[in-house]
């Protein structure tokens, strides 16, 4: 018979609390439990004391007799110093970006660089040929085919 300490969740919707309990780790989450060894009421302020209550002693028994805490429970149990604080296992899969956070990653890294380069490099005025300002102020002044505009005739 294979004993975990962990959460079994209570309370209303919305409103969680959990038991801390020992069980056969075959049992659901909710289901049958052998002894109850502490709650857990996550909407209570991490500082207070109430938030986590432990039975040391019933849990050191529990654990000498080859218990062991789920990952959630064992953080508890090593904030309590009842066990070494464990370290926390990253799962190399999860921390992989996918495809398209992959392209926008690239995308932001490329265009950071561009504006990386841009700013580093002087700004060079190109020179202006005399040729385009005359054509633009040609643009700009009427030609002989469209009419002026007339002052209106006094009736």
């Amino acid at each position: 018979m294979s004993l975990k300490i962990r959460l079994a969740r209570s309370g209303a919707k919305k409103r969680p609390h959990y038991r801390i309990v020992v069980t056969d780790s075959r049992n659901p989450r909710d289901g049958r439990f052998i002894e109850r060894l502490g709650t857990y009421d996550p909407l209570l302020e991490k500082s207070s004391d109430e938030r986590v209550v432990l039975k040391n002693d019933r849990i050191r028994f529990w654990l000498d007799r080859g218990a062991l805490p789920t990952d959630r429970v064992a953080q508890f149990l090593g904030k309590a110093e009842i066990i070494p604080m464990p370290k926390r296992r990253n799962n190399p899969e999860k921390a992989k970006p996918k495809a398209k956070a992959l392209e926008r990653l690239t995308a932001n890294a490329a265009a950071a660089e561009a504006a990386a380069t841009a700013a580093k490099a002087p700004v060079e005025e190109a020179p202006v040929e005399e040729a385009v300002v005359e054509e633009a102020v040609a643009a700009d002044a009427p030609t002989e085919d469209t009419p002026a505009e007339e002052a209106p005739k006094d009736a």
